[in-house]
Formats: C-alpha cells, sequence, structure tokens
C-alpha cells in the first residue's frame, strides 16, 4: 500500500513537488482515532522517543536526589543546537553527578545552530560532547547511573563504561520504560544504533502514538512512571528552549501551546506528540525522511485539527503548516503546505 502524500512543495503556485507518509492518532487505551497510510510497519523513532527514554532519570528518585531543575529535565528530553545555555546545562547535570563531560558517549560535533558554531570558531575552540544535541539526554543516562551505582557500590565511572550499549544496566531501563509506554516488545525488534551510539529500536507508529498518549495521561503506566512522564511535561513546558533551541519548531510550539502539547522531532522524518487534553498521542513518519520541513508541516497540520485554539494560535500554527519559502535575497519563491486531502481528513477530529 502506498502511502498518501501529506505535503506539497509549491515553487510560485505549481507543485513543484510532494511528500508521502503515514499518521497515527491513538489514545491511551489503544483505540485508534485516526490513521493513514501504513501505520503497523515497525519504524526507527529515533530521538522522537527521548520523552519515553527520559522516564527513569524521574521514576528512579534520581532527578530528585540530584535537585535537577526544570531546564534540565528538558534537557535530558531534547534534540538541542548547542547554543551556550544548553551545553552549560548538560555540564551542570553531570557536576551535579559528581563527573564532568569526559563520561560522555554519544560523541562530538559542532552545534547545529549556526550562529553558536561560528562562535566556537572564532574563539579558536573545537567542539565537545556537549555540544552534541544529544548530550543532555546522555547527561539524563548519568544521572540515572548514579542512582544506580550506589546501590551497587561501584564507582559512577566505572559503572557507566559502555553504557550505551544494550545490555548495560541503564540502557535496560530505558529500554524497559519504551517498551512498557508502547506496550511493544521491544527487545524483541529490529534494532540498529541511534546517532548518540545508543540503541534504536524498530516499533509501528501506532505503538509510538500511544506511548505518548499514555506519557500525556499517565493511564497505562506504571505509576511512578505515570508521574515521572508528568513531571518531565511541566518541565518541558517551563522551559522549552532546552529542548530544541532559537527559532526550532519545538520550541516555538511549546513556547506558544505550553502543556497543552509536549512534541518531539526525531531523525528520518518522525515526530511524536502528546496531547493531554485528549488523552491522545501522535506519531507520524514521512516515506522519504524529510524531517526540518515536510514532519514539521505535517505536526503542525495536525495540532491544528486536533486541538481547540485561539485565534492567535491557530494563525501561529497556520503559518507552520503552510510555511513560506525564500530564497537567498529574502524573496518569496514558494511554500510548503499541508495537502488539501490531508488536512480535510483530519479537520473533523477537534469535534
Amino acid at each position: 500500500m502506498e502511502n498518501p502524500i501529506l505535503v506539497e512543495a509549491l515553487r510560485g503556485a505549481a507543485v513543484e513537488s510532494f511528500h508521502r507518509g503515514a499518521v497515527a492518532v491513538v489514545d491511551d487505551c489503544g483505540r485508534m482515532i485516526w490513521s493513514c497510510g501504513d501505520v503497523q510497519r515497525p519504524i526507527f523513532p529515533r530521538s522522537a522517543v527521548k520523552l519515553l527514554q527520559a522516564l527513569p532519570l524521574v521514576a528512579s528518585g534520581a532527578a530528585q536526589r540530584l535537585g535537577l531543575s526544570d531546564e534540565e529535565l528538558a534537557l535530558a528530553c531534547a534534540s538541542h543546537g548547542g547554543e551556550p545555555a544548553h551545553s552549560q546545562t548538560a555540564a551542570a547535570m553531570l557536576a551535579k553527578a559528581g563527573v564532568d563531560h569526559s563520561i560522555l558517549e554519544c560523541g562530538s560535533h559542532w552545534p547545529s545552530h549556526e550562529a553558536s558554531e561560528r562562535e566556537l570558531v572564532c574563539r579558536g575552540l573545537e567542539p565537545t560532547v556537549l555540544n552534541n544535541n544529544c548530550s543532555g539526554k546522555h547527561a539524563g543516562f548519568v544521572c540515572v547511573g548514579c542512582a544506580m551505582s550506589g546501590l551497587t557500590g561501584r564507582p559512577l565511572v566505572d559503572f557507566m563504561r559502555g553504557y550505551v550499549e544494550p545490555e548495560h544496566p541503564v540502557m535496560r531501563e530505558v529500554t524497559r520504560a519504551v517498551t512498557v509506554a508502547t506496550d511493544h516488545m521491544v527487545a524483541q525488534a529490529p534494532r540498529g544504533i541511534d546517532g548518540c551510539s545508543i540503541p534504536t529500536y524498530a516499533i509501528p507508529l501506532y505503538n509510538l502514538a500511544m506511548g505518548f498518549a499514555r506519557a500525556g495521561t499517565g493511564n497505562g503506566l506504571p505509576p511512578q512512571w505515570g508521574q515521572a512522564a508528568r513531571r518531565l511535561r511541566e518541565a518541558i513546558a517551563q522551559a522549552p528552549f532546552m529542548v530544541a533551541g532559537t527559532g526550532r519548531f519545538d520550541t516555538r510550539v511549546m513556547q506558544r501551546l505550553g502543556q497543552r502539547v509536549c512534541c518531539k522531532i526525531g531523525a528520518e522524518g518522525v515526530y511524536c506528540a502528546s496531547l493531554p487534553e485528549r488523552g491522545w498521542g501522535v506519531a507520524l513518519k514521512m516515506d522519504d525522511g524529510n524531517t526540518s520541513r515536510a514532519a514539521e508541516v505535517v505536526m503542525a497540520a495536525l495540532i491544528e485539527a486536533l486541538l481547540p485554539l485561539s485565534p492567535d494560535d491557530a494563525a501561529a500554527l497556520r503559518r507552520l503548516s503552510e510555511a513560506e519559502l525564500r530564497n537567498w535575497q529574502g524573496r518569496t519563491v514558494g511554500s510548503l503546505r499541508a495537502a488539501a486531502e490531508f488536512r480535510c481528513a483530519v479537520s473533523g477530529l477537534q469535534r
């Protein structure tokens, strides 16, 4: 079955190209609210599931014991741009655990935030693991390990060695959280290695959407994980800059809508979101892996359709679901827009 066209790219007034994909909207009981395309095909969610991967950070008691702030908890769920506030917050998390950035196994890369990259270059500095877009998530893993190592009596640095491997106690706990939330046997699913070196498991969009519905209501999760999901969503709503950064879609949407939406992008055109007031979760995948363009347009159109919005909020989301394209001179050359059939199909879901 060929997935439907969800996004059209226009040059002037003519459709120049299009992007196909699949979407699942599911409630916390597993009831399919709406879907299009193949939502049962297992896909790698990549960074879109960081909220679920962070559940042990709070449920283990590590976050409270270390006194992690809203900013630090939000960063544990982030794919950030490597701006100074991001790297400094990751370092602060590690300091609370009594270690420094040398413990992280996510690898180094230049900040994706262009101004922050230029600043490092101008200062003659090289990027570190703290600039990695997953440094907050990995710092969160270290904090979980801090709680676990205390039970073993082993030094934290020794205990955390190789923590990115599937059989490490920290990674087993992270995998367990994703398994329970999505009701999918993750350990038996196809496995790959994510960009930050941790395991990534193929999960159907249906299960991902259900996991995010549960993270929004707590229903279907063990009590301590339901409470953890609530605490993480509250932190993200208080510090949405930490989840992405300047000008980024996730930050912009959650700055505007607060706890009404908890959304997270992943590589290769994946997006997941929790809509707590509806008790629904959303998961989508673009066939061509188009993340920064098509996936954002689809998520914006879904939020428009699924939530009652004020005129100002609706206008802001419409600017994201019908995104203007400009050239290097600043001239409007076209747009990206949610396909009319897709927008019509989801238009009645708000009722």
